[in-house]
C-alpha cells in the first residue's frame, strides 16, 4: 500500500484532505475553522500592506523626484488598490462586485506600472 501511495501523490493528497475533513466534521470544528479563516484573511491583508510599504520605503527617494502629476497618479493608484483590498477582505465580493474589484486592481496596477515606466524611460 505504501508503494502504491508513493507512486500516486495526488491520490495521497486527496486522502489527507479527506481525513482532515472527516476530523473537522466528526469533532464539529466548523466555528473554529471559520475563526482561523478570518485570522488568516487579516494576516494576508497585513502581509500585502507590509510588502507595499517596504517597496515604497525603498523607492520613496526616487518617487519624490518625479513630477507632481506622476507622483499623485502613482500614489493614488496604490491607495486605491489597498482600499479595494481592504473592502474585499472586510465584505467579500461576488458577482459584479468581484468583477469591479478585479477591474480596480488591474487598472491600479496598470497605472502604477505605466507611471513607473514613463519615469524610468530614458530617451
Amino acid at each position: 500500500m505504501r508503494e502504491f501511495l508513493s507512486e500516486h501523490p495526488t491520490l495521497r493528497g486527496f486522502l489527507i484532505i479527506a481525513a482532515i475533513a472527516a476530523v473537522v466534521v466528526a469533532l464539529s470544528l466548523q466555528p473554529t475553522l471559520a475563526a482561523l479563516f478570518w485570522l488568516v484573511q487579516i494576516a494576508f491583508f497585513l502581509a500585502i500592506a507590509f510588502f507595499i510599504y517596504l517597496v515604497w520605503r525603498e523607492q520613496r527617494g526616487h518617487i519624490a523626484l518625479w513630477p507632481r502629476r506622476a507622483y499623485l497618479a502613482f500614489y493614488g493608484a496604490a491607495i486605491l488598490a489597498v482600499a479595494a483590498l481592504a473592502v474585499y477582505f472586510a465584505r467579500g465580493a461576488s458577482g459584479l462586485d468581484a468583477v469591479a474589484f478585479l477591474v480596480i486592481l488591474a487598472l491600479s496596477a496598470f497605472s502604477m506600472w505605466r507611471v513607473w515606466r514613463d519615469q524610468h524611460h530614458y530617451a
